[in-house]
């Protein structure tokens, strides 16, 4: 308390080079590198005796400075967030609970509450016309097999282009890309359903006429909505270190998103989902778990779906989103598969059903592709990624530069030689 005080106190208040020296506890010299960096802004003295700071921003940056070096050594990267805490196999934004957070609100008023701490009652996002045509010309020029992380990532390349103010790092301009960063995604993605859902102003039905043929029943909406709520954010995911390492760079938000989405593609992340999703819909054709998981431990394959390393117990967004579907008529049969398979497993360790698995049941039992959770998931991140994103502009830049630990030869080595092209 006693910081925010002292940083209150001095706002607005102008002070010299040595006393901005004295605070940080470094040389006049180092204030200026601070300067170069991007760390501090100066103002030349009206009287022509040297630069001026802002006592509230030099504070500022001495407690980061004071919170860094009080960090620990070594060990795995540790990044400070008031994003998403997981704990006692619950997870909260914001300190409030994600699961009742996602049941109550829809998926953009859980953004929302994620970028800015109010849920923001009736929020809608909208695609600017002109973004929104860079991007579908982009995703209709990409051959007809392109898988929808490929879509995507392409048309946040094409909207960054389109949008000049991109490089606007502020918490304003950051929070106008985001609401209309999102549905320009979503309208890029090729229509495949009822088309008087395809422009509709909620995110949730943009995005079902992009998955599915089926006509929506409000049911089978409110799960995908409870899906993306869900999904929003999940601490340090591999593609959220990705988004946090573009921002401390100060890379706009459509490159850190882009970030986010390469890392995304990656097999040990995204496409969790797909392969859960080809999963049920094998165990439902061959009228059972039980070959099915006898094929992938004969394979030597780990059967998609089950256990998560952050939780011991049940995945808290699995148990949502199957208690959601309970209520779906047609997702019956895929629920009993994907009850069978957890059931089966059961016997080898006890490894609890995951979000991928839940997830799969929704698009298996919609009439989804195996792909569709894939796209779900990196729509409803896209959100997490730039509240991150806009944590990590408030932080020092360029602190994402771990050590690397050398391994090869010492040096000096002998320069090599290059081999004879004629191979005498």
């Amino acid at each position: 308390m006693s910081d925010e005080r002292d940083a209150g106190s001095q706002h607005g208040r102008r002070i010299g080079t040595q006393e901005a020296a004295r605070l940080l506890g470094v040389k006049p010299a180092t204030v200026y590198a601070y300067v170069s960096r991007g760390q501090l802004t100066s103002r030349r003295d009206p009287a022509g005796r040297g630069s001026t700071f802002d006592a509230a921003e030099v504070e500022e940056l001495a407690r980061r400075s004071r919170r860094e070096a009080a960090a620990p050594a070594g060990g795995e990267l540790s990044v400070r967030t008031s994003l998403t805490l997981i704990e006692s196999d619950r997870y909260y934004f914001r300190g409030v609970d994600a699961v009742a957070l996602a049941s109550r609100y829809r998926y953009e008023e859980v953004a929302e509450w994620l970028w800015t701490g109010a849920i923001g009652h009736g929020a809608r996002f909208t695609a600017p016309p002109e973004l929104l045509a860079a991007a579908r010309r982009a995703v209709a020029a990409l051959p007809e097999h392109s898988g929808p992380v490929d879509r995507l990532r392409v048309a946040v390349a094409a909207a960054a282009v389109a949008d000049p103010l991109r490089f606007d790092l502020s918490e304003a301009a950051v929070l106008g890309c985001a609401r209309s960063l999102i549905p320009t995604l979503v309208g890029a993605l090729p229509v495949v359903g009822p088309a008087q859902w395809a422009g509709d102003g909620r995110i949730t039905r943009q995005l079902w006429s992009r998955l599915t043929p089926r006509e929506p029943d409000p049911d089978a909406l409110a799960a995908l909505d409870l899906a993306l709520g869900l999904l929003v954010d999940h601490d340090l995911a591999a593609s959220t270190l990705a988004v946090r390492v573009a921002a401390s760079a100060r890379a706009h938000p459509y490159a850190a998103v882009s970030a986010g989405l390469g890392a995304l593609e990656g097999p040990l992340h995204g496409a969790a989902g797909r392969l859960a999703h080809r999963m049920l819909v094998e165990v439902l054709e061959r009228g059972g778990a039980a070959p099915v998981v006898a094929e992938y431990l004969r394979a030597g394959r780990r059967v998609p779906g089950l256990g998560h390393r952050l939780y011991r117990g049940e995945d808290p967004r699995a148990l949502a989103l199957f208690e959601r579907l309970e209520g779906l008529a047609q997702a019956a049969p895929a629920l009993a598969a994907a009850r069978e398979v957890a059931a089966v497993m059961a016997r080898q360790g006890g490894l609890h059903p995951n979000v991928d698995l839940a997830l799969a049941v929704l698009t298996v039992s919609c009439g989804m592709e195996a792909e569709a959770g894939e796209t779900v998931f990196a729509v409803s991140r896209t959100a997490g990624w730039i509240a991150h994103a806009l944590e990590e502009y408030q932080e020092r830049p360029l602190r994402m530069r771990p050590s690397g630990q050398y391994q090869g030869p010492r040096p000096p080595q002998p320069m090599p030689t290059a081999a004879d092209p004629t191979g005498m």
